[in-house]
C-alpha cells in the first residue's frame, strides 16, 4: 500500500465526520483537563498527549476505503483495515516524533527564548517522525523481500 496525499479526499468527507472528529478530540482533551485538576498537570499531560482523533479517523478511514472498494463490485474490507493500519502505524510513529518533541522543550525551555524552542522542537519532530517512516517502510521492504526468496 503506498502511502500518498489526496486533497480530494477532504472533498469525499462529510461534514458530519469532521463533526465527529472534533466532538472526540474535544472530548479527549476536557477528560485529560479533569484528570490534571484531580491528579495534577503532570499525569493530565500524559493523557492529553493521547492522539485524540486517531479512533475516529481510524473508522472513517477504513469505512471510506471499503465504500470505494464496494463501488467497484468488491468487498474492500481487507483494504479498509490495511488503511486503518497504516494510519494506525502512521499515528504510532508520530508518538515518537511527539516524545522527541517533549524532550526539546524540557531539555532548551530554560536556555532559549520560547519562539526558538518551538520551532527547534517542530524541526524534531518532523524529523524523527519522517525518519522512523522510512525506517519502518526498508524494513518492511527487507523482510517482504525475505519472504519472497
Amino acid at each position: 500500500m503506498s502511502i500518498d496525499i489526496k486533497p480530494s479526499a477532504l472533498r469525499e468527507t462529510k461534514w458530519y465526520e469532521f463533526a465527529v472528529r472534533f466532538v472526540f478530540g474535544g472530548l479527549v482533551t476536557v477528560l485529560a483537563g479533569i484528570i490534571a485538576k484531580r491528579s495534577g498537570p503532570v499525569v493530565g499531560g500524559l493523557f492529553l498527549a493521547f492522539p485524540a482523533i486517531f479512533p475516529a479517523s481510524a473508522t472513517l478511514i477504513e469505512k471510506h476505503e471499503r465504500q470505494r472498494k464496494e463501488k467497484h463490485g468488491l468487498r474492500g474490507e481487507r483494504r479498509g483495515r490495511e488503511a486503518a493500519s497504516v494510519d494506525a502505524a502512521g499515528a504510532a510513529l508520530g508518538s515518537l516524533g511527539l516524545i522527541a518533541f517533549g524532550g526539546m522543550i524540557w531539555g532548551l525551555a530554560p536556555l532559549f527564548s520560547a519562539p526558538v524552542v518551538l520551532v527547534a522542537a517542530l524541526l524534531v519532530w518532523c524529523g524523527v517522525s519522517v525518519l522512523a517512516w522510512n525506517i519502518r517502510k526498508k524494513l518492511r521492504i527487507s523482510v517482504a523481500r525475505k519472504a519472497q526468496s
